[in-house]
């Protein structure tokens, strides 16, 4: 006759997951950074803006999106500073 006292406990896998979920404060150990994101948004903006200002000249477009970048950078740079104070 079989002996259902001598098996494991099922879901015991998820009995562990809840025990580290339970630990866990809430607080999620990812963020991103509002320099990247201003960064890649700059970028953007910078190359749409002077590929439409100067009609069409890639070359200048490549321009406005380094610069883009840079501001952006520094924008995003200036609001992680104040995020962590």
């Amino acid at each position: 006759m079989a002996n259902p006292h001598h098996r494991k406990k099922h879901k015991e896998h998820l009995r562990q997951f809840q025990q580290r979920a339970a630990s866990n404060t809430g607080e999620s150990k990812a963020r991103a950074k509002a320099s990247s994101v201003f960064a890649v948004g700059g970028a953007v903006t910078g190359m749409a803006i002077l590929y439409f200002a100067t009609q069409g000249d890639f070359i200048w477009a490549l321009g406005g999106g380094v610069v883009g970048t840079a501001v952006g950078y520094l924008i995003g740079k200036n609001i992680d500073r104040a995020a962590k104070k």
